[in-house]
């Protein structure tokens, strides 16, 4: 059986979606039934087969999609407000075609990046343990459900360990001098479709060695609490669908590369290495 996080991490309908284009490229996916929406601004968008984004600078282009990012965020299209700002790019080292409201990046479908944390406890004695977190029950996106002891999007400006030791920080207490030990595992690339659109986005995994006696503590609010857990109990959080997807992932890949688990547990993985190819 494909596990549930797996399944979901590519059900994503092209077909029920327009492409949104910036110039020549396409960076991201509106659902159909979103794009009447957009007709309002003609001085914006061009739409027929695809949805373009008429201007032709990164500034005049950011400021178009204030506007109608605003616009559409009164009235209830798009949830969650974050003020924050993601560049929309294809490549991680891209340079930006234009600058979006994070809430809005899930709305038009464009990429974003996250850096995820496995928080791994090893013992002399016994087998090693994973800290999780649990979301706060006030989290614009699954609130409540169970995820890695540090987890973030990439905001514009900011790279990987940059992002990875404020994040250790805001959601655990790690200082940066532990947070900097970290080490990279995989990459995932995530399509999925969400109740607010499309979650198109690259999480970079990493791993860091927690000494026995550390403790997360959240400094933002955003965790509920921290649990130390045994590696049969995160599995099963897993195969039961507990973890968020993104988590379940990193934490797969964690537990892989360590040959905590088997890749016979870990059907149809593999693909989730590569983009899509759409």
């Amino acid at each position: 059986m494909t596990l549930p996080a797996i399944v979901a991490a590519r059900r994503f309908d092209a077909a029920a979606h327009v492409p949104f284009f910036i110039g020549d490229e396409r960076v991201g996916w509106i659902r159909a039934f979103d794009v009447d929406a957009l007709r309002r601004w003609p001085s914006i968008f061009s739409i027929d087969d695809v949805v373009r984004l008429q201007a032709d600078s990164v500034k005049a282009r950011t400021e178009a999609l204030q506007e109608v990012i605003g616009a559409l965020f009164a009235e209830g299209k798009i949830p969650g407000w974050r003020d924050e700002t993601y560049a929309i790019r294809n490549d991680f080292d891209a340079p930006p075609l234009a600058f979006i409201e994070r809430a809005a990046s899930r709305f038009f479908g464009t990429m974003t990046y996250a850096v995820h944390l496995n928080g791994i406890v090893k013992y002399r004695d016994k087998a090693p343990q994973l800290w999780i977190a649990r979301r706060s029950d006030t989290k614009a996106t699954d609130p409540g459900m169970l995820d890695n002891v540090v987890a973030g999007g990439i905001g514009s400006g900011f790279e990987l360990m940059p992002t990875l030791v404020k994040e250790c920080w805001e959601e655990a207490g790690m200082s940066a001098e532990l947070a900097s030990t970290a080490t990279p595992g995989r990459t995932f690339h995530v399509l999925q479709s969400l109740p607010e659109g499309t979650q198109a986005e690259q999480i970079f995994v990493y791993d860091v060695s927690l000494p026995p006696d550390f403790t997360p503590r959240n400094q933002d609010g955003e965790v509920g609490e921290h649990r130390l857990a045994r590696m049969e109990d995160v599995a099963r959080w897993i195969e039961e669908g507990a973890l968020t997807v993104d988590a379940s992932l990193a934490t797969l890949d964690c537990m892989l590369r360590h040959r905590w688990i088997d890749e016979d547990a870990c059907e149809g993985i593999g693909v989730l290495f590569d983009p899509p190819q759409i």
